[in-house]
């Protein structure tokens, strides 16, 4: 039996692809008076659980303008993203007939301006404020939890 699962676990490596490029928005404010930093989180499409927005390379956009561009289509944000990403984190997507592809996405921090009432996904998703440490709770990859909580404690810590 340990042969067969050591075999089975060679093959999937062997035939796995390489994991495909998405690029995301950590959207977040800070109050400048008790320096807490709060996260916003989207719900996803298909299954509803907290997740930021993310989304596709596109052909006219560097990956900052991606980040930003999918934080104004799925949540509604404007503001100031940061071009040098925050970091990386890995997750399975689930395509049509449960096939699932792996990606990488690129993480950008987006400091928010502006809450808009009208934007293209409002009728498709929700969207949440979380301090950040319920934000890290909230979302089920660990690299995204781990990267939440770094980034909140770094703002944090800056501020002192």
């Amino acid at each position: 039996m340990a042969l067969i699962s050591r075999l089975a676990a060679w093959l999937k490596l062997m035939f796995r692809r390489p994991p495909r490029q998405q690029y995301a928005a950590l959207c977040y404010r800070q109050d400048p008076a008790d320096r807490h930093v709060e996260v916003l989180l989207v719900t996803s499409r298909d299954t509803g659980r907290w997740i930021i927005p993310k989304g596709w390379p596109m052909a006219d956009k560097p990956g900052h303008g991606v980040a930003a561009q999918e934080a104004f289509e799925e949540a509604g944000v404007t503001g100031q993203v940061e071009k040098r990403p925050i970091g990386y984190y890995l997750y399975d997507k689930v395509l049509k007939d449960d096939f699932a592809v792996g990606c990488r996405v690129q993480v950008h921090a987006l400091a928010v301006d502006k809450l808009l009432d009208d934007y293209p996904e409002k009728d498709q998703r929700k969207h949440r404020w979380f301090p950040y440490k319920s934000a890290a709770e909230q979302v089920r990859e660990p690299t995204l939890r781990s990267l939440i909580l770094d980034f909140g404690r770094s703002l944090e810590q800056r501020a002192a």
